[in-house]
């Protein structure tokens, strides 16, 4: 089947999902998802990379990001991270071969609400894989950092990450973000929900339709539909493989919205 046309919608925050090549767990020592997270503080420093929050696993990643500095600035970013990563990890397993899919799965989430709602499913990743009981044991992904921010090699925007929610200050984010996780868990944070990792957008409906709107033609295909309290922008058929059934399946196995 034809790849996915590339589209770019310019000021959005993205929800930004890579898995590793046929979902093999090339990301399962801790040294390369510290490197991925080396290279993550890279791309921060050398092109101003907006992070919000992120999450490496041992067979993909979870990346949440503004767009607040330019067209090239997430696809340069990532094509950097996972290059040096995948590099490093085939010198040192004298490895061939791709080590990611080719290409990283990019939904636009509106701010505020369902910006906290995304915050939170990518802080939970580790439980519902059951690697873990609770995210701050996952050093690995922002939860931590967001509850206790650092003063060196920070990675997350804090002062965006609060206006973007819109807390009038910092205290009052860390206090409802560890809320709304502790909620998380007591309800169910085993159950995965597809329209974060598979979706072109998610918001309200005025949200979803200003996403297709700006989308034009390439929209065509693709229509809003309500997904619990929001909204969601998707194919109407999957034009993949569907196995989001399966609790261990984390992402969708194509891209559907990316830019050059």
């Amino acid at each position: 089947m034809a790849r996915a046309k590339r589209h770019y919608i310019p000021g959005q925050i993205w929800h930004i999902t890579h898995r590793c090549h046929k979902r093999e767990f090339l990301l399962k020592f801790a040294k390369d998802r510290r490197r991925w997270l080396q290279w993550l503080y890279t791309a921060k420093k050398r092109y101003g990379l907006v992070i919000l929050n992120y999450a490496v696993t041992s067979n993909h990643i979870h990346l949440l990001v503004a767009d607040d500095k330019g067209r090239d600035v997430i696809p340069n970013s990532i094509k950097l991270i996972a290059g040096r990563t995948g590099q490093a990890f085939n010198q040192r397993k004298s490895r061939q071969g791709a080590f990611w899919e080719d290409r990283y799965h990019a939904t636009a989430v509106e701010s505020g609400e369902h910006l906290l709602q995304c915050l939170v499913y990518i802080d939970l990743n580790m439980v519902r894989a059951g690697a873990v009981k609770h995210p701050s044991e996952w050093p690995y992904c922002g939860y931590g950092e967001i509850q206790k921010p650092k003063r060196k090699n920070v990675l997350i925007n804090y002062k965006r990450l609060q206006e973007l929610l819109g807390f009038d200050n910092y205290e009052n984010l860390q206090a409802a973000h560890k809320k709304w996780v502790a909620s998380s868990l007591e309800n169910g944070a085993d159950i995965r929900d597809e329209k974060w990792t598979a979706s072109l957008a998610v918001g309200s409906k005025v949200f979803v339709e200003n996403v297709q709107a700006a989308m034009g033609a390439s929209a065509m295909g693709r229509k809003p539909r309500e997904a619990g309290e929001s909204y969601q922008l998707r194919e109407i058929q999957q034009p993949y493989i569907d196995d989001f059934n399966g609790k261990k399946s984390e992402i969708a196995p194509e891209n559907a919205f990316l830019w050059h």
